[in-house]
């Protein structure tokens, strides 16, 4: 039997090669609005970052998103990333 192919894509912090499912999908749309995508699957510019609440405090410091997008992120932004992935992080760990 034939195993299904797993989607792999890289982080822009740690340079890892991992599957999609262990990773957020940022998005940049026309506009300049940088959005998370749970889904994966919503238009504009793409970035990939690990579920791992280090590499996001990681990406601020190092402002490795806003070299990605070439745009200013808010804080509130940062925040809301953080928070997404600490949820996600404890949801995987039951």
């Amino acid at each position: 039997m034939l195993s299904k192919k797993i989607p792999m894509r890289k982080c822009v912090v740690s340079n890892e090669m991992k599957s999609k499912k262990e990773m957020i999908r940022i998005v940049k749309n026309k506009e300049g609005e940088i959005s998370l995508d749970p889904s994966g699957k919503k238009n504009g510019r793409g970035a990939y970052l690990s579920i791992e609440p280090d590499l996001v405090r990681k990406a601020k410091e190092q402002k490795i998103l806003e070299r990605v997008f070439n745009t200013m992120i808010t804080e509130e932004f940062y925040q809301e990333l953080l928070e997404y992935v600490e949820h996600k992080k404890a949801r995987q760990n039951l």
